[in-house]
């Protein structure tokens, strides 16, 4: 579905070569997200195939679900979900293990008894301290399997920094750049141009600027956008080749 109106990217001869970039809004404590991006990277495997041409650039952008979350809640998933959701516990429970059996077909293994909720900002100002370091996709995986798979603390500091350290990123400077917030600006910007977009859920997909997905899409939906927006490049290429040979 179309989203909002001038920001569309700008075609030229080489359009139906360059990746088709994918800007993905999506929070580290939201379970769809992860299975969005495995949704969708099997989407995109569908899209690509065997043509080398075809490829798509991902980069990741900044939402809280929850931003009012204390870094170390005195609780369970369940417990969250019950207070922040208003719903009976036994019916969290229900909801939660319906997520875990999504998740498992897509090869996801949730464990929420040993879920660390907790705060995300801190995990956020970590992805845009690895996209500046060229490892924000390798950060993003490692951070949902922490949370979700493995039951690790994503909101602290020293934790974080360990996780830095596995995807090969200077230990000491992640612990200085969250320190000091230092692109705590970035992930503000990013929750703006969310308001703007008027996103109101993640993941949220934009498709070469002009195109938005929401929600965890079946792999066909995610390819099928895809397949529509390299069809328009390569009928916008030919309009304007043709404009050239009247010319």
């Amino acid at each position: 579905m179309p989203i909002a109106s001038g920001v569309a990217t700008s075609m030229t001869d080489s359009a139906h070569t360059s990746p088709i970039k994918v800007d993905i809004w999506s929070d580290v404590a939201c379970p769809w997200c992860y299975i969005g991006k495995r949704k969708f990277e099997a989407g995109a495997g569908l899209f690509a195939g065997s043509d080398d041409h075809k490829t798509v650039e991902i980069e990741y952008h900044s939402y809280e679900l929850s931003p009012d979350t204390p870094v170390d809640f005195d609780g369970s998933e369940t417990d969250f979900l019950a207070q922040h959701k208003g719903m009976p516990a036994d019916q969290v429970d229900g909801m939660l293990e319906r997520v875990k059996s999504i998740a498992a077909e897509v090869g996801l293994q949730y464990d929420y008894d040993s879920l660390k909720h907790t705060n995300t900002v801190k995990a956020h100002q970590l992805l845009h301290y690895a996209k500046a370091h060229g490892v924000q996709l390798q950060a993003k995986e490692r951070l949902l399997s922490a949370y979700f798979v493995e039951g690790k603390h994503v909101g602290r500091i020293e934790d974080l920094a360990d996780l830095a350290a596995e995807i090969g990123l200077d230990r000491a400077d992640v612990v200085r750049s969250l320190t000091d917030d230092e692109y705590l600006g970035d992930v503000r910007g990013d929750q703006a141009l969310a308001q703007e977009y008027g996103i109101q859920g993640v993941p949220f997909f934009v498709i070469d600027g002009k195109y938005g997905v929401s929600g965890a899409q079946e792999a066909a939906t995610f390819a099928q956008v895809l397949d529509q927006v390299w069809g328009e490049r390569l009928a916008d290429v030919a309009s304007e080749e043709e404009d050239e040979v009247v010319a």
